[in-house]
């Protein structure tokens, strides 16, 4: 599977869990979806918070699990 498979989605942070999981409210369908940070936001230290709008980046095959890919403007 290639980075062009990944379904991308518009959301906000619900809540912080431990070891860098998020829960994140999906614009679409108001799904719950459980992501972490991708390497090159961790590698940058950008910080997320509970009520930031990200980007996350979802498996077609699993969209309860994704990646955080950026961090939009609040």
């Amino acid at each position: 599977m290639s980075k062009g498979d990944l379904l991308e989605m518009e959301g906000v942070i619900q809540d912080a869990l431990g070891g860098g999981q998020y829960t994140i409210r999906v614009d679409q369908g108001g799904a719950m979806v459980r992501a972490q940070l991708s390497g090159r936001m961790r590698r940058h230290h950008i910080r997320v918070l509970p009520g930031d709008k990200v980007r996350v980046a979802v498996s077609p095959y699993d969209l309860s699990h994704g990646l955080i890919v950026y961090r939009g403007r609040s």
